[in-house]
């Protein structure tokens, strides 16, 4: 068969089977973030493109090359490519800084980014991410830490990595910047033509390269930590204290400098080289500066951003577990019309009361309708006939072990019975 329609590349589409297991990471990470007292925000997937480009930052990747923008009427509009700035531009618009601070906030959004798809990247990603505003001790930067390892942990992931980096504030960074620009001087023979003019405008996004060639280069260039003022090497110190005392492993990585703009002080990534290359599922740090950026007070805030296409393809290849998938209570088969509207009417019921409940909906024969509820795993069936009909009572079987029950042809019979079930399950396990 000849499609007329595909699906644009770089996205895809969840199938069942797939979307259950989508389901399992999400209510995952949502639950994890309530126990630190996370509470969850929705916003647009569309934000005016001046939001990120004064946030991301005009010489980043995500900015120069990866942006949906599009114009309507005088509006430059774009497709969120990552969550933090509207979160923080919706933070700002609805005075959410004014209440008792600090301010904890989790979402899950799509995000967009004209980039080459690849194992777990994809144009249209999924992101699960986490804000927090108004605190700048190193305690705020382990427990945010910890959120992400606690996720990753929960879901089953333990060949995990924690990769962390100090690249300074405002006050010190432009040493910084100095000190990569003369290194890169002397090589500018060997830069790719972006890294050129980064070298101008934003030498430390020479270290963000995916380019072999510039990173190969970056491998001897200065190190941040190297470069840190008096109080940024005392916040990574204590960031570096808290973790030992929270028991978790990290490596420093001078080489981190995230791919975003608006980043200052600690930056993070979780990594994984289960898809090959060594991939970061989960990537943050501070962003000291963003809020009074985009307009708000000085605010100290940080954050992480963790893709759930790459880390479900991780947890596949790690061989997590993930829970069974949801099979059917009950299948009700009929024989006739009003043996069907009765198998609908208990049906309803039995919905209502929480119980998944199938019933033909199409006039298949018995023996097709049997079928059908062997592909949709039902735990238990029944046939409702004439005689069922006229005796008011109907044998329900058991498909594991096909033991079969009498039970009245009413509801709350049925209730009854599949509510018994579900107890001696449980017992059972």
């Amino acid at each position: 068969m000849s499609l007329k329609y595909r699906s644009i590349r770089g996205t895809r589409d969840i199938l069942p089977g797939q979307s259950e297991k989508w389901r399992y990471v999400e209510r995952v990470a949502l639950e994890t973030a309530a126990t630190y007292g996370i509470r969850q925000i929705r916003i647009p997937t569309i934000e005016k493109t001046e939001l990120f480009t004064r946030s991301v930052g005009e010489t980043t990747d995500v900015v120069q090359k990866e942006m949906y923008t599009f114009e309507k009427g005088r509006e430059s509009i774009t497709l969120r490519p990552e969550g933090t700035a509207g979160t923080v531009r919706a933070v700002l618009e609805n005075s959410m800084l004014s209440d008792t601070l600090p301010l904890k906030l989790c979402y899950i959004v799509s995000c967009f980014r004209h980039d080459n798809p690849q194992a777990g990247r994809y144009r249209e990603f999924t992101q699960f991410g986490i804000e927090c505003f108004g605190n700048s001790l190193p305690t705020a930067d382990a427990e945010v830490i910890g959120v992400a390892y606690d996720i990753l942990t929960r879901l089953g992931l333990s060949e995990i990595s924690l990769e962390i980096n100090s690249i300074g504030c405002p006050k010190c960074r432009p040493a910084y910047q100095q000190a990569l620009k003369a290194y890169f001087e002397g090589k500018k023979d060997r830069l790719c033509k972006t890294c050129l003019e980064r070298l101008e405008r934003n030498p430390l996004r020479l270290l963000d390269c995916k380019e072999e060639g510039c990173k190969a280069l970056a491998a001897d260039a200065p190190k941040s930590i190297d470069y840190l003022c008096d109080e940024c090497a005392e916040h990574f110190a204590g960031l570096k204290k808290r973790l030992d005392s929270m028991g978790l492993a990290y490596r420093v990585n001078p080489f981190i400098v995230r791919g975003l703009d608006y980043y200052t002080k600690t930056v993070f990534e979780f990594v994984s080289d289960k898809i090959g290359a060594q991939a970061t599922v989960c990537g943050g740090g501070r962003y000291d500066g963003l809020v009074e950026e985009l307009g708000g007070p000085p605010t100290p805030a940080l954050g992480f951003g963790m893709g759930l296409d790459r880390l479900l393809l991780v947890m596949e290849n790690s061989g997590c577990e993930f829970p069974p998938l949801p099979g059917c209570d009950l299948y009700i088969g009929s024989m006739g019309e009003d043996e069907n509207v009765k198998a609908l009417t208990l049906a309803t019921h039995l919905r209502r009361e929480g119980f998944t409940v199938l019933c033909d909906t199409v006039g298949r024969s018995v023996k097709a309708q049997m079928r059908y509820a062997d592909k949709q795993n039902a735990a238990h069936s029944c046939i409702i006939g004439s005689n069922e009909l006229e005796q008011g009572v109907v044998t329900i079987k058991r498909m594991s072990d096909g033991q079969q029950t009498q039970v009245a042809l009413d509801g709350e019979a049925f209730s009854q019975y599949l509510y018994g079930e579900k107890a001696e399950e449980i017992a059972r396990t």
